[in-house]
């Protein structure tokens, strides 16, 4: 399988660039530890300013074809959202304890609601980030949002996971399909068989996962009825136990940046630039269960160092192929696409967390 994930891309005609992270966990560093200080010492309202001050920073320097990505978002618009999110919580609370009718009411509006929030909130993030001052845009409807996350997330739950491919595969399409950079529309199209390629050693750790469970739940069967199986000791049932925690967690990284390799690598701008991805799966693994050992161990002080090695990673193996020259093609993008831009400074809206 790993000659699936880091396989090159297929020859084409173009010119194909990896894209690269340029920051470093010394200066990350600085930012992030302001950020906690300033969001602590005002009770969690600062942390909106400090999300638009970390975005900044990553963005900033996230590089692909010799220029960074720009993030554009202001602090008052992330904490505006919050605030909205968090009323409308606290009132659906408040309707619950009212009367039991309620519950369902609020249930009803919560299934609605959701998927216009979900839809909003990628729209915003698109809307705010920029690359070569041309704004990136996002299209979907919430209908689409519902059918490709609430919809798509009921049918690979219901299916036991067998159908999650397919799920993935209209959560992306809803997703790269309604995206813009500029005037310039993206597409992918992922076959199922490359996402059932990917789908099936996560599978088969689930399963095994299941099997694990059922010796732990055997042996606390077992030892109910045993006094020394009674003790708080560390025993082969505990070590089970955290075991199949790890097999499942590496499952749900392991499919989910396989699908990323997919998704991705079926993707195109323009109808003819192609994106690629190429992550190789079990070193992804490996940094994220090693940064949370790691983050753990320092008290959260090594978290900034985390992030970038994470960023890193994920950025080096990412990359496109633009067809044609590459100096007219963008040119003719930021042409057409600055006016578009423009449309945008003052429609943003809020950041609903989403």
């Amino acid at each position: 399988m790993a000659m699936l994930d880091t396989a090159p891309p297929a020859p084409v005609a173009g010119k194909f660039e990896r894209a690269s992270f340029t920051g470093s966990a010394a200066e990350y560093f600085g930012i992030w530890i302001v950020n906690v200080l300033l969001t602590i010492i005002t009770l969690g309202i600062y942390s909106a300013w400090a999300k638009v001050r970390r975005n900044r920073y990553f963005y900033g320097n996230t590089v692909i074809l010799g220029r960074s990505f720009e993030y554009h978002a202001k602090g008052m618009q992330i904490f505006l959202g919050r605030l909205i999110v968090i009323g409308c919580l606290v009132a659906i609370n408040i309707l619950s304890l009212i009367h039991p009718l309620f519950s369902a009411l609020t249930t009803v509006l919560i299934l609605v609601g959701l998927p216009f929030l979900l839809k909003r909130g990628i729209r915003f993030s698109a809307r705010v980030t920029s690359y070569r001052n041309v704004r990136f845009d996002f299209v979907g409807s919430a209908w689409g949002a519902f059918v490709a996350v609430m919809i798509g997330s009921f049918v690979a739950v219901i299916s036991l996971g067998i159908l999650a491919p397919l799920a993935s595969r209209w959560l992306w399409r809803y997703i790269f399909n309604n995206m813009r950079y500029g005037d310039r529309e993206f597409v992918t199209e992922a076959r199922l068989k490359s996402l059932y390629g990917v789908w099936w050693l996560p599978a088969l750790m689930v399963v095994l996962g299941a099997a694990l469970m059922g010796i732990v739940a055997a042996g606390i069967a077992a030892s109910v009825n045993d006094v020394e199986g009674s003790s708080m000791a560390f025993s082969p049932i505990h070590f089970l136990f955290v075991l199949v925690f790890v097999v499942y967690g590496a499952a749900a990284l392991i499919y989910r940046i396989g699908v990323r390799n997919v998704v991705w690598s079926a993707a195109k701008l323009d109808g003819r630039h192609q994106l690629f991805s190429d992550v190789p799966r079990w070193t992804y693994v490996w940094i994220a269960v090693t940064n949370v050992i790691v983050t753990i161990i320092t008290l959260g002080l090594m978290r900034p160092w985390a992030a970038v090695r994470m960023a890193r990673f994920i950025t080096g193996h990412t990359g496109i192929t633009v067809i044609g020259d590459l100096g007219e093609v963008l040119s003719s993008i930021e042409a057409t696409g600055a006016a578009i831009s423009a449309e945008y400074m003052d429609m943003e809206g809020f950041d609903f967390g989403f």
